[in-house]
């Protein structure tokens, strides 16, 4: 079948790391930023606030930062495959993520992703100054995006499948016409259409009709 959508979250889905949590480390505000992270993934804490909490420990730290997390970050075992498969396929591959586009972008290019949506991170001087810019891309944005990808292809939403692991992937996963939890929190698992926990992600083409 072709006509088909795969939106896939990347922190802890595509790739195995949070970005954010590894520029904090350079900031030495990681354990904070990653408590406001596990809070904000379990349903806890609205995302936008959570980002803005996260975001503003980072001030300061130089924007060579992003050139030294893509050195860093891996893609969970199986992630190539999986978009390469449906790309062969005839589907499109698109990335939404409440991470930083300053390393999503460079992610999508190395898989051959046109579409993506995340948000910017705010510099002056080459450093960041703890802010974003431009809207937010919390869950309703997610969402929004899923369905702004699906009317540029002149699809369906009930033809895409979203994948994702956290509270910030829910809506996205409902517009869908197939929501997957890859090893997702509780709370996620217990929401999608299907959960997948498996160490690899091209799992998610065992439960996807093609």
């Amino acid at each position: 079948m072709t006509g088909r959508l795969i939106v896939l979250d990347v922190d802890s889905t595509l790739i195995t790391a949070e970005v954010i949590e590894l520029i904090a480390r350079r900031a030495g505000t990681e354990a904070e930023v990653a408590a406001v992270t596990d809070a904000a993934m379990r349903g806890e804490i609205d995302f936008a606030e959570s980002l803005r909490q996260r975001v503003a420990t980072l001030e300061g730290v130089p924007d060579s930062v992003f050139a030294e997390v893509l050195d860093e970050v891996q893609f969970t075992p199986g992630a190539e495959n999986l978009v390469g498969i449906l790309q062969s396929e005839g589907w499109t591959a698109a990335l939404v993520s409440g991470g930083f586009a300053e390393v999503v972008e460079p992610l999508a290019a190395r898989l051959r992703i046109e579409h993506f949506r995340a948000n910017r991170l705010e510099t002056a001087d080459a450093r960041l100054t703890g802010r974003t810019v431009g809207p937010v891309i919390d869950r309703a944005a997610k969402a929004h995006a899923l369905r702004e990808f699906c009317a540029e292809l002149g699809i369906s939403p009930a033809d895409a499948v979203a994948v994702g692991d956290g509270a910030n992937d829910l809506d996205m996963m409902a517009a869908a016409g197939l929501g997957i939890a890859f090893n997702a929190k509780p709370l996620v698992q217990s929401q999608a259409d299907i959960a997948v926990n498996a160490p690899r992600l091209d799992a998610v083409l065992e439960v996807i009709e093609r």
